[in-house]
């Protein structure tokens, strides 16, 4: 079965790559023209006035501006980049992490799907891109560009009580003078929030939402390679197939090839803060390719300097790369380095604090919110650290849903955030940081703002007015979205130490890969439990809580191990049946997970491991504030 199965995926490889050619690259079509955009020095630009205000020209900004627009107002977009595109077009992030409902149907449709329905397809040419985004914005008359801002400032006064109002923006330029632009609605579209932490709204870094101090994670420099001939990309294809690098997530299509991870896992790096991954690779209409593989770990992405040496480390470390590219992947033998994207590919930053946090059981039990306005369900795929994580797929969602309340943020009044700064915990963030879900957030956000106007009422009381947000959902809908009731249930919830696992995949201790597989009915081994153990501990439990170094003793694990552990993290001297009679006389265990250990002849799996440490943690944590 598996060798007809891999027949026919190599038959199909085979026909999409051919179909491919003969469609894109055989016909030899002209590059596209880049259009031009606005010119900063238009009359309109030369206002000082506007019902809203967009900052950051990523697609997600794109999208916010085009969409205030198309609702009737005169819209400002605003960045310090000279073209637009940001990630897209200067971080040469050109491949699309794409969202599917289960049916297979697209999920991010309106303004997301008239950009996709222009470009290449799932993989794209950076100057058709940048192409599209210019014309999307110069087919809107109400939208004014002002583009290679030296610096962008926030425009804030007080409000009633602790809020904080927004009222517009400072821009200085590169000549260093400056100007005021004010607007009754500014969207933060940066991809640090940098507008919105600079105005006093409260965020998280990176994954310190989990108790991780100074871990993030890595940073990527995209860079193109040139000699790939039409049959080189097809020797590729092929190897993808064989038994030998294609797994379940490897794969190739006319503008888009990923995988052979097993092969790229023997690099040795000259430097241990740089690694790579599988390769992802996107073609380009002049024969190149992107290549997204590249990884620096440690770097702190609102360090300009750190920033800057991770950009030295990777492109001292590239050749080494590709010389390996060269002499490994099939298909690559006469590849040469050709450039690298201006800039750093940051997934991760900062996480603000809006009305609501989006978590990440909301996105694992694929939730719906009575005000969502986008939609996601891309994997949960957390990127490596460091050299020894190197990054894991916490779970993949049916769908669910990005809550307006998301983009509203708490202090500030008069602000909306989208992308991948928005009111999302890190783990979360790893599936509702991809493109097509920013840039439908930033479809809402300019809708949003024009609702909000002609109700006169703040975004703040549109996100909890039950009304305008069903009117704000019906505009979505008359605008290209499709936001509609939806419910997938996850079977692991419906599992009896479900409560157990989610608390331990909170902290990203848990994964259950593309297949939501957490083998809760299996047994844990004692090492898995004590480095849980361990990291729970040091994120979760209290302060006062000792640090034992607990040994592997090879056998199956039992509750009164278990009781043993515990007991020396509270620092007490016990040996292993002493210890269970005294968590038994504190009476910490749960009468349910004792049966279900006893009906598993003793045995520990691991639904009953991850009750048991949820219950560790709450039960020193109540100890503590005593």
């Amino acid at each position: 079965m598996r060798s007809l199965m891999r027949k026919y995926f190599l038959l199909s490889v085979i026909i999409s790559i051919l179909v491919g050619f003969g469609l894109d690259y055989f016909t030899g079509g002209p590059e596209p023209e880049l259009a031009v955009i606005k010119p900063p020095d238009e009359p309109s630009v030369r206002a000082s006035t506007y019902d809203l205000i967009v900052v950051g020209s990523d697609p997600e900004g794109i999208a916010a501006a085009v969409s205030g627009a198309r609702n009737g107002l005169n819209t400002l977009l605003v960045d310090t980049r000279p073209v637009l595109g940001g990630l897209m077009t200067l971080g040469w992030l050109n491949t699309i992490d794409m969202n599917y409902d289960p049916g297979g149907e697209i999920l991010n449709k309106g303004i997301f799907l008239e950009f996709f329905e222009q470009v290449e397809g799932d993989s794209f040419d950076v100057g058709t891109a940048l192409n599209v985004f210019n014309q999307m914005v110069e087919n809107e008359p109400n939208i004014s560009v002002l583009l290679n801002a030296q610096r962008i400032e926030p425009l804030v006064e007080e409000g009633a009580g602790e809020v904080i109002l927004m009222k517009g923006i400072k821009v200085t330029g590169k000549d260093g003078t400056g100007r005021e632009f004010t607007a009754p609605v500014v969207i933060d579209a940066t991809q640090d929030a940098d507008i919105a932490a600079a105005a006093g709204v409260p965020y998280s870094v990176a994954m310190e939402d989990m108790g991780y101090k100074d871990r993030y994670v890595a940073v990527t420099l995209v860079f193109q390679l040139k000699g790939i001939s039409h049959w080189d990309w097809y020797r590729m294809g092929l190897s993808l197939a064989s038994d030998r690098v294609c797994g379940a997530h490897a794969g190739i299509n006319s503008v888009s090839a990923w995988g052979f991870g097993d092969i790229m896992a023997g690099y040795q790096p000259a430097d241990e803060r740089v690694g790579v991954r599988g390769l992802n690779i996107g073609r380009q209409r002049d024969g190149t390719v992107l290549v997204n593989a590249l990884h620096v770990y440690g770097v702190n992405p609102l360090d300009e300097q750190q920033l800057a040496e991770a950009r030295r480390l990777a492109e001292a470390e590239l050749p080494r790369i590709v010389n390996f590219i060269r002499e490994n992947i099939p298909g690559m033998g006469g590849v040469q380095l050709a450039a690298v994207a201006p800039e750093l590919y940051v997934r991760e930053s900062r996480h603000i604090y809006g009305e609501y946090r989006l978590t990440v059981d909301d996105v694992l039990e694929n939730r719906d919110f009575p005000d969502a306005i986008a939609y996601g369900s891309y994997p949960i795929d957390i990127q490596a650290v460091d050299q020894h994580f190197k990054g894991t797929v916490v779970g993949d969602p049916a769908q669910y849903a990005i809550p307006f309340r998301c983009l509203v943020p708490l202090k500030v009044d008069g602000l909306l955030v989208v992308g991948r700064s928005a009111s999302f915990d890190s783990l979360a963030h790893g599936s509702a940081r991809v493109i097509p879900v920013g840039m439908a957030t930033g479809q809402a956000a300019g809708a949003a703002a024009a609702l909000s106007l002609e109700a006169g009422v703040s975004l703040r009381e549109l996100s909890r007015d039950r009304q305008l947000i069903a009117e704000l959902q019906r505009r979505l809908n008359e605008q290209g979205m499709k936001i509609e009731p939806f419910a997938y249930k996850a079977p692991e919830m419906e599992h009896w130490a479900y409560e157990g696992l989610k608390f331990v995949r909170r902290y990203g201790l848990v994964s259950g890969g593309y297949a939501n597989e957490y083998h809760l009915d299996e047994e844990i081994s004692e090492e898995r439990f004590i480095n849980i153990l361990s990291w729970l501990a040091r994120l979760a439990g209290p302060e006062d809580l000792a640090r034992p170094k607990l040994y592997v003793e090879g056998n199956a694990l039992t509750i009164e191990d278990i009781s043993y552990m515990f007991t020396c993290y509270q620092g007490l001297d016990m040996n292993k049946a002493q210890a269970y009679q005294y968590l038994m006389d504190e009476n910490f265990f749960d009468t349910a997970v004792l049966e279900k250990i006893e009906a598993n002849g003793g045995l520990v799996t691991r639904g009953a491991a991850y009750m048991l440490l949820k219950d560790f943690i709450i039960y020193t944590r109540k100890k503590a504030s005593v």
